[in-house]
């Protein structure tokens, strides 16, 4: 067989074409092929003619009829679509875009204009794989930001301010001392901060981002004050600094996990540097609204003098609404003791699992923590000798064998504001438990607060009075075994539900007192 490869001279595409000699056995075929390969072009006409006999000479071969392609190209929120006009591939605008201007319609002219804009903006702060609540998310950080930054331009010019007016003797004691009791002790301060509080970042995250986020604003409050107390700058600014570095190592801290939660193809890396244009952009309209109310009173020193003292209630509300309103959007997909209780709960009375979203919905963020946990609020951790139950532990604990990965006790304990006694539900995990047995254990928990409530008023009888302690041991004995089936029944649908749900089901995030855990000894 012989191939011959030739370009024509009289045309503007590369064409191939194959001599085949077939042997003698073979059925008769054309002693000459031609196919135009496909161009690709990104013409913009709207209108493809097509003449039959143009370009074709003595090639007998079919030739596929002009028209579209069944593939359409999305790309900076144009959209074009490919079409075959007998002689070569083109991409055509599909989307309404025109290349002449002849006729043009100036009012949809401008919307077009618009909405490229649009695409284009979006499309340099936006990432291109995020979860759906990201863009609210993005209103609200620019909200937060904006303000925050305003206020802390303010809050420096403040301090600027009271420097000037000052005692001129103190300035070079505030300039020996500047970085001991400003700078040095922030960040001392964020070291142990940071150190005490390290796990409560995963498992409390909304709730420590929004209480140092109020920090934060309080310590501009306090530099806001320094005009008033020149006297006593090098404190003030201390203290505030002290707040601003305990609010930055949280905000750097959490800031991981918030963006995990909205990257849905592992796109972590281009989330994060999204955020810090965001974040650039957002404070430097901040700093532009700070200096436009500066300009507006530059004429007026006494309206300056009060401006902060004015807008910072303002400001401050609109920071802290713009940071609760966007932590709402947050829905974090990793499993805490608080997120697996909601699940759970829901599990026993619905049936189903919930998605983040709803979780996170549920969760709140509680920053007072003046949530109402019910009767019979369930702990992981150990039992610890001032709440427990004497006979029903040492029972609970005798049976407890080698092939237990965890055991369920009573404890009874105050409350912290009424100091009045209640019962709850102890988990207390084994050393080598796994994930499957912490929900197993939770959940077998959650099953028994439910017929604990079921009957409440028996058991707190039962458990309360001393001379019924053996019937009550026997009693909680079989309710530990009920619900241990139940539980064991349950475990395979309901971990098949949390993943198709994107829960991350290889770990429990759990703080530091619930990572307490116990080993079993054979004597």
């Amino acid at each position: 067989m012989q191939f011959a490869l030739y370009a024509s001279p009289n045309s503007h595409h590369t064409l191939l074409s194959w001599k085949l000699h077939q042997p003698q056995f073979t059925p008769p075929l054309p002693t000459t092929l031609r196919t135009k390969a496909p161009t690709f072009t990104n013409s913009l006409r709207t209108s493809i003619g097509y003449d039959p006999e143009e370009g074709l000479g003595a090639d007998p071969g079919p030739t596929p009829p002009p028209g579209r392609l069944p593939v359409v190209v999305r790309r900076s929120g144009r959209v074009s679509r490919y079409f075959w006009d007998g002689e070569c591939l083109q991409l055509v605008r599909v989307d309404g875009y025109t290349a002449s201007f002849k006729g043009l319609d100036f009012g949809d002219g401008f919307r077009k204009l618009c909405r490229v804009c649009g695409c284009g903006v979006r499309d340099f702060f936006i990432p291109k794989q995020v979860s759906g609540s990201y863009m609210s998310y993005v209103k609200w950080k620019f909200l937060h930001r904006v303000f925050s930054s305003a206020l802390q331009v303010l809050a420096t010019q403040a301090m600027f301010r009271a420097i000037g007016i000052g005692y001129s003797r103190s300035l070079p004691a505030a300039a020996a001392l500047n970085w001991v009791l400003k700078d040095g002790l922030g960040r001392l301060s964020r070291c142990i901060y940071t150190a005490s509080l390290a796990s409560a970042f995963d498992t409390n995250l909304k709730r420590v981002r929004f209480s140092t986020s109020v920090l934060f604003t309080l310590s501009i409050g306090v530099e806001l004050l320094t005009p008033a107390y020149p006297q006593y700058f090098l404190l003030l600014a201390s203290l505030a600094n002290v707040a601003k570095q305990i609010s930055l190592a949280c905000y750097i801290a959490t800031s991981s996990a918030v963006h995990r939660s909205f990257a849905i193809a592992d796109n972590l890396g281009e989330l994060s540097a999204k955020a810090q244009i965001q974040t650039v952009c957002f404070d430097n309209l901040g700093l532009l609204l700070a200096a436009l109310l500066n300009m507006l009173l530059k004429n007026n020193q006494r309206l300056q003098t009060i401006l902060p003292f004015v807008v910072y209630p303002i400001f401050s509300a609109l920071d802290l609404c713009g940071i609760y309103q966007g932590l709402k959007h947050v829905h974090l997909q990793t499993l805490s003791k608080d997120r697996l209780e909601i699940l759970l709960n829901t599990w026993i009375k619905l049936g189903k699992v919930l998605s983040p979203a709803e979780v996170s919905k549920e969760e709140g963020i509680d920053f007072l923590r003046s949530k109402d946990k019910g009767l019979w609020p369930i702990r992981i951790g150990y039992l610890d000798p001032k709440n427990q139950i004497p006979k029903l532990s040492m029972m609970v604990m005798r049976s407890t064998s080698d092939d237990d990965y965890y055991f369920i006790s009573m404890e009874t304990f105050y409350t912290r504001k009424q100091r009045t006694k209640q019962h709850g539900i102890l988990l207390c995990l084994r050393e080598r438990a796994i994930t499957a047995d912490i929900i197993k254990g939770l959940l077998q928990a959650c099953y028994i607060r439910k017929f604990l409530l079921m009957d409440n008023s028996k058991w707190m009888n039962m458990v309360d009075a001393k001379d019924a302690l053996d019937s009550t041991l026997c009693e909680w004995a079989k309710l530990i075994e009920e619900c241990k089936r139940r539980a064991q029944g349950d475990m395979c649908l309901l971990n098949e539900q949390m993943v198709a749900q994107g829960w991350a089901t290889k770990n429990v995030l759990l703080s530091t007192q619930e990572q307490t855990r116990y080993s079993f000894i054979d004597d």
